[in-house]
């Protein structure tokens, strides 16, 4: 057991953004719009005016000061140095001709897709009480794998909506047994809106929180314990002092979103973003 859970720490720290390793593709491939996340305006395929020629960014540290914090939040589950050093070869999206940027850029987001399924499979073959499913899990997650070693043509091809829902009947049933173990009444909030919600305190042990919208909801000292969260929204909700001990299928972009304290209680496949507070 002990080599196993080395094992799944080991993939885990594979699934994280390496920008040393990266050509700055999130920076350059993906767009987005002024707005509370972004300064400004940005088209797919043009650099930020914020990133420099040795691929880093020029106010990384200013960030948020900036009014860039959507970019705080991002993360490409390992996709960058993926794309950069393996589907590429770490040739340069500067320096070859304009298609091979262009494929590059095709490629990025769905090799950053794939990552994710790959995080989720990882985090589901750790828990024991999926174990009835394990070996169909390790199938799924050597097939995700496999189409992340693809070329950039069968990348740009791929049918990644397809896979996600092979690997999400799997993820569904994994949830369903993880839950089931779990005491107390195992709310089912799926797709909720629960936008602005007023949960300070609430009693979430088990809940399907699917997808659920947690914009900006007050989970003050909630209770998540053993909650499934994958997909939900949790942008600039208020998880202080709040409990995920347990909680599954939650990610470091999902957890850098939303706003908490010292107080708050984690699991142990993510990290206490940087600009919470610290007070307990």
């Amino acid at each position: 057991m002990l080599n196993v859970m080395r094992d799944h720490k080991a993939a885990r720290a594979e699934l994280r953004g390496d920008c040393e390793r990266c050509f700055g593709l999130c920076c350059v491939a993906l767009p987005f719009a002024a707005s509370a996340d972004f300064a400004v305006d940005k088209g797919a395929g043009t650099p930020c005016r914020n990133l420099q020629n040795d691929h880093r960014c020029g106010i990384h540290a200013r960030l948020r000061q900036k009014g860039f914090t959507g970019c705080t939040v991002y993360d490409c589950f390992g996709a960058g140095q993926q794309v950069s050093q393996i589907t590429f070869g770490g040739q340069d999206w500067r320096s070859g001709p304009p298609e091979h940027a262009r494929r590059m850029f095709d490629v990025f987001p769905v090799v950053r897709q794939l990552h994710e399924l790959l995080w989720y499979l990882t985090e589901a073959l750790s828990l024991p009480a999926a174990r009835p499913v394990h070996a169909d899990l390790r199938k799924v997650l050597d097939k995700t794998e496999e189409l992340t070693g693809l070329t950039p043509e069968e990348l740009a091809g791929l049918d990644v909506a397809a896979h996600r829902q092979e690997v999400n009947v799997l993820l569904l049933r994994t949830s369903e047994l993880a839950r089931a173990g779990i005491k107390g009444r195992r709310k089912n909030r799926r797709g909720a809106d629960l936008m602005g919600a007023r949960l300070k305190g609430a009693d979430l042990r088990g809940a399907d929180l699917r997808g659920a919208y947690l914009i900006a909801a007050d989970l003050t000292g909630a209770d998540l314990r053993g909650a499934d969260l994958i997909g939900a929204d949790l942008r600039d909700a208020d998880l202080t002092d709040a409990d995920l001990t347990g909680a599954f299928f939650l990610t470091q972009p999902q957890l850098n979103a939303a706003r908490g304290s010292a107080g708050t209680r984690l699991p142990a496949s993510v990290t206490r973003p940087g600009h919470w507070t610290a007070q307990v």
